[in-house]
């Protein structure tokens, strides 16, 4: 009998960041990751990116999922669902499907929600404007 070949085998694995690790430049993923320690760069998941309390990203992350507890600063897009957790911090642009904010949790920039659409600040601008 010949081994199958199972996809789902990549979901279930998790690639892990460790608390005093640091990463300057791109990490991409088919699998999930979790950081406990900082990327600076762009992090594409392809699965559910989770960020530790310690956890800490400079850069674009885009991913299935995402779980924020630390901070990060830049462009998240997510195509389902993104957490930020109570103690984290998102300081930039994020767009996602669906959003849930912990209270005390910290998020300063602009958001697009539902569809996927490109998130711009001249179209908001303009649209102030006009009134």
């Amino acid at each position: 009998m010949g081994l199958k070949n199972n996809s789902s085998t990549q979901s279930t694995e998790l690639n892990f960041i460790g608390k005093g690790t640091h990463i300057e430049g791109n990490v991409t993923t088919s699998s999930s990751i979790r950081i406990d320690g900082s990327i600076k760069g762009t992090l594409n998941c392809k699965n559910t990116v989770t960020i530790g309390e310690s956890g800490k990203v400079e850069g674009d992350i885009q991913a299935q999922n995402a779980i924020i507890g630390g901070q990060v600063q830049g462009r998240v897009v997510v195509l389902e669902k993104l957490v930020l957790e109570n103690k984290s911090s998102l300081v930039g642009e994020l767009q996602a499907k669906k959003l849930i904010i912990d209270e005390g949790a910290v998020f300063d920039g602009t958001s697009a929600m539902g569809a996927q659409k490109p998130l711009s600040t001249s179209t908001a601008s303009a649209d102030v404007s006009k009134k």
